[in-house]
């Protein structure tokens, strides 16, 4: 993941970032499924990899390959170096007080998922503890996700939409020859 994010920031041709972008988020799946978070996983691979992937592509449809170059940088890279940094030590000040991964003491192994492995049957009233989990427990986080797709979906579809039009709109050979014997 980390040669792929460099290759990322490295890259000036943008559909070799596109492709990156999309295999960074492939393999940002598969540790997610390494890690047991197998709807993370498919969501992630759904919408990293293939939709955002599919926009980025219909973008560049749209627009040049490669990156344009500025005389000048428009900013220092100082500001945003301080953000990252500043961002990284919060995000691993924020994970200090975590359990040790894979520790049986942990408190989701103690308090949730005995829940939902005892009570969801009759709480929910499905046979199925993945389904009960999904589909109530964690209800509008499903919704999130859905909607996140749906949202995507919409977009590629206004995108193509778009694309169709103006190319309908152009004008054929014929009418140009005709417009340039006119004038």
């Amino acid at each position: 993941m980390a040669v792929a994010a460099i290759g990322i920031l490295r890259m000036k041709n943008l559909f070799g970032v596109v492709m990156l972008g999309g295999i960074y988020s492939l393999l940002s799946a598969l540790m997610f499924v390494n890690l047991d978070a197998v709807d993370v996983a498919f969501t992630e691979a759904a919408v990293g990899a293939g939709i955002s992937t599919v926009l980025m592509l219909g973008t560049l449809a749209l627009t040049s390959r490669e990156e344009k170059q500025e005389k000048k940088p428009a900013h220092t890279i100082w500001l945003p170096l301080i953000v990252v940094v500043a961002t990284g030590v919060a995000l691993i000040y924020g994970t200090l007080d975590m359990p040790a991964y894979g520790d049986p003491n942990a408190p989701v192994h103690n308090h949730v998922a005995p829940r939902y492995l005892t009570d969801s049957e009759t709480e929910v009233g499905m046979p199925n503890i993945v389904t009960s989990v999904l589909a109530s427990y964690r209800g509008f986080d499903t919704l999130g996700e859905t909607t996140v797709v749906f949202t995507a979906l919409v977009g590629v579809l206004i995108l193509l939409a778009g694309r169709r039009r103006k190319e309908d709109d152009a004008p054929t050979l014929e009418e140009l020859e005709e417009r340039e014997d006119e004038a």
